[in-house]
């Protein structure tokens, strides 16, 4: 079986696609990318020592997808992954439609032409944010938590948000373009007869993520306090409670073999999340109380200006994918946190080389 990976050296991509080789080494993985993103040059050879073929390629072009050999799946994990991308000066919210919908359009348009399967790594920012915005809450040991004893919405409980939440706008532009992403994966699926799977992944962390805050905060952060740069509690009266759940991307092997090889024809669900959960949940504040144990202890400012699409709290519920695929998280919170730590003390460099 062959496996085409677009965002091959991405760190999720890389990651995936580096183990999903090792697990099963009759499976011809290859893939491609277009180094656009500070970083991604440092995994190119790594995957060409485990015999993964690693080419030149941009999502966005029509006609760079049709110059690659058939697969008999896809792996999507190409996107430009910033909820702040099209509106914080990096990207424009052009480039961020054509790279996350546009490239998964091409993608489609492959998977109909040789009939591949087709796996969609969405995310939990599909989740509607007015209503997760205006969750009760209350600070638990310092990190935030839905108040039981109020009435929560349809889709919430202290499990995370499950796939039956609100999608409806708005999102964030990166959110929408996911949404819209998994709708169409969906409707080529149906109509022209492949299989689509949509996996939304909540905060996705490791050793090796760039370093950019808002793709990988637990990566972000570690790396920023180890090299004692300046960190800052954004919003949310500065305390640092925001809260997130963490999940190592090598978790998602045996859930993606799993998806290569079932029966498509039968009715599991189609779109499920497969995340951390409220058991590898953290908050800023007790992720920092972490650090200074790791590292020492230092000061962390307080910005209280808040900052566009931020909700205090956002964990993902994977009951469905438990129930559906016997899936699970495998890596604790505490380990990915020290694989990051070593790769951090082993790598003091890594903030200037993965950020732009």
């Amino acid at each position: 079986m062959k496996l085409l990976i677009s965002g091959i050296c991405g760190f999720v991509g890389s990651s995936l696609a580096a183990g999903l080789r090792e697990a099963d080494p009759a499976l011809e993985v290859f893939g491609f990318d277009n180094f656009i993103r500070p970083g991604s040059e440092t995994n190119r050879l790594r995957l060409r020592e485990l015999g993964i073929s690693v080419g030149h390629a941009d999502v966005r072009s029509a006609s760079d997808m049709a110059t690659l050999p058939a697969a008999d799946w896809v792996l999507d994990a190409a996107a430009l992954p910033s909820v702040l991308a099209g509106v914080d000066g990096r990207s424009s919210s052009r480039q961020l439609v054509e790279h996350n919908l546009g490239g998964t359009i091409n993608l489609l348009e492959y998977c109909r032409e040789h009939r591949a399967g087709f796996l969609l790594l969405s995310t939990s920012r599909v989740y509607s944010i007015a209503p997760l915005a205006a969750l009760p809450l209350r600070v638990k040991r310092g990190a935030f938590t839905p108040d039981a004893e109020q009435p929560l919405p349809a889709g919430i409980s202290a499990a995370g948000v499950s796939e039956s939440f609100s999608t409806i706008p708005p999102l964030s532009l990166y959110g929408s373009t996911k949404a819209a992403s998994e709708t169409l994966a969906l409707e080529y699926g149906s109509t022209f007869g492949f299989p689509v799977w949509v996996n939304r992944c909540g905060v996705l962390a490791g050793a090796g993520q760039f370093g950019q805050a808002e793709q990988g905060i637990f990566s972000f952060w570690i790396h920023a306090w180890a090299a004692k740069k300046a960190l800052r509690y954004i919003g949310f009266e500065g305390t640092g409670a925001q809260t997130r759940d963490a999940l190592h991307p090598r978790d998602l092997l045996p859930l993606l073999r799993a998806q290569m090889a079932a029966d498509h024809t039968g009715d599991r669900p189609r779109i499920i999340n497969a995340a951390g959960g409220a058991a590898q949940a953290m908050s800023l504040a007790q992720l920092s109380a972490w650090c200074a144990e790791r590292f020492g202890p230092r000061e962390i400012a307080a910005d209280l200006r808040p900052r566009p699409f931020d909700v205090p709290w956002l964990i993902l519920d994977s009951a469905l994918a438990a129930q559906t695929w016997d899936w699970r998280p495998a890596t604790s919170l505490l380990a990915i946190l020290d694989e990051i730590a070593d790769h951090a003390a082993a790598h003091p460099e890594w903030l200037a080389l993965s950020r732009p």
